[in-house]
Formats: structure tokens, sequence, C-alpha cells
């Protein structure tokens, strides 16, 4: 069990089991954070998971990049704050369960100052086993190869500037390359090309823990736009995604998207509420 303090702690390789059954309270909700302990194994000395022991029901904080609550309640998100508070140069948004994350925010803005935008209501979106997706499965949707990555980067630097509202690197592109690799050779990007082979539809799973996969980077082409394609298209990746990957598929959109339609006719039923606040 994790240490009753009223101070939150950096949690080591020793306690991931523990750090993951906290996340297992939910594990839709909480699968980034279930992803990141996985990957990680908590190794390193800069913290990048906080734990927080109230009355024997743990809490958690990642503070990476990203800065996530798990199942923290009013005192837990109080002792984060004051350790979320000094990494404010890692931080570019605070996101998660819309209570924990705009509880938080509200410690640590006084700080941190104003926010570029607080999206405040965003639909948690899933579909499992047994689910009735509304449209036929595109067959020409599959995964992405590793000689397409020079294809996939700029479907990829395309949704993210559109969704963030800036490019997903700064000089050069080295880095941000070898991330869309990754995820193209672990078998977690599907892609849908035309007949001169560019991308025109690309989904990632970006988190897969304890049974659940959470789809990203959800993007059609603009010449493609409008015509039928992205709903079809998302119930391929549902269908490949249950057969291969995990049961159970979910994502987070905003409310004001259109998307949430097309999520809707793949499939997919609101099942949450999450809130993302960008720096």
């Amino acid at each position: 069990m994790l240490r009753s303090r009223r101070a939150a702690r950096a949690l080591g390789p020793s306690e991931v089991d523990r750090a993951l059954e906290v996340c297992a309270e939910d594990p839709v909700m909480n699968v980034f954070v279930a992803a990141r302990i996985i990957e990680t194994q908590l190794r390193g000395d800069r913290g990048p998971l906080f734990g927080h022991d109230l009355e024997g029901e743990g809490a958690l904080c990642w503070c990476s990049a990203n800065v996530v609550p798990v199942h923290a309640g009013p005192r837990s998100l109080a002792a984060f704050a004051d350790k979320v508070v000094r990494r404010r140069r890692w931080a570019s948004s605070v996101f998660g369960p819309v209570d924990q994350v705009l509880d938080l925010w509200a410690r640590l803005e006084p700080s941190w100052g104003a926010p570029r935008e607080v999206r405040a209501e965003q639909l948690v979106m899933t579909v499992r086993p047994g689910d009735v997706l509304g449209v036929p499965a595109d067959p020409h949707v599959r995964l992405a190869r590793p000689d397409e990555v020079d294809r996939v980067v700029p479907a990829s630097e395309a949704m993210f500037t559109e969704e963030i509202g800036y490019p997903p690197y700064q000089g050069s592109s080295a880095g941000y390359r070898r991330s869309v690799l990754g995820l193209i050779e672990k078998g977690h990007t599907f892609v849908r090309t035309d007949h001169t082979g560019a991308v025109i539809f690309k989904a990632d799973l970006g988190s897969v823990a304890l049974g659940v996969a959470q789809v990203q980077g959800v993007w059609v082409h603009p010449r493609w736009r409008g015509q039928g394609l992205a709903a079809p298209a998302m119930a391929a990746v549902v269908q490949q995604t249950m057969a291969r990957v995990a049961p159970a598929i979910t994502l987070y959109v905003n409310d004001f998207n259109t998307a949430v339609a097309t999520y809707r006719r793949a499939g997919f039923v609101r099942t949450g509420t999450f809130a993302t606040v960008l720096l």
C-alpha cells in the first residue's frame, strides 16, 4: 500500500503494481497514466508519478509534459499541487477527469498564470465488446508500415497543429519523426491511403493498458472531409483494435467538435467527461 502521509511523494519501481491498482479503479478514464507507468516502470529520479494516500485510498498524479490526476479528491489534489507547482517549465497541459483537473488547476493558476485555453467539457467516448457499430468498417484501413513514416509524419503534424494551435516541434523534426515511427513499429498507427500512397486518414493508439486502448491523432485529409470517410474508417480501427490489442477502445473529444457525431456512428458512446488546460 502507498504509505499514509500528508505530503505527496514520488513513487518508484517497487510501487508499480500498487499504482496500477489505483488506475484500475477506472481503467478507461486512467488509461493514459496506466500506460505511462507500464512504459517507464517508474524508473528515474525526477518523480514523474506522485502518490498520496488518504485513509487507505490511493491517489496519483502524473507530472511530466502532461499533468494528469488519478482518483484524487480535494485533499490529495492540494498535496499534489504543492509538488506540481514546481514543475511548470516541463508542463504543456493539465488533463484528465473534469472535476479533478479544474480543482487542481485552480490551485496551480495563481503561480502558473493564465492558461492559453481551458477546454472544460470534453466527451470521453468508449466502445466495448458487444456494442453495435453504426456503419460498416472500411476495408481499406490498415496498419501503417515503417517504410511509410515519411508519409505519416505530415498527417500527424497537420492533426496536432489543427488541434493544439501550434506545430508539434520546433527546429529539427528528427525527434518527432522517431515518436511517429515508434507508434508505427508497435502496430499502433492506422492509415488509409489513396492511389498515390498519400495518407488520407490516420489514427493512433496513443495509450494501451488494463484492457483499454485510447485512440488519439484522428485526422482526415481536408480534400476528403465531408465525404463520409471518417465513420467507416473509425469502425475499422475499432474492429482491428478489439481483435488484436484491447477489448475496449476509448477517446476524448471536445464537446463542440463535429467529430462527436462521427464517433457515435462508429459505435462510441459517452462514458465520462474530461477537461484540458493548455499552457
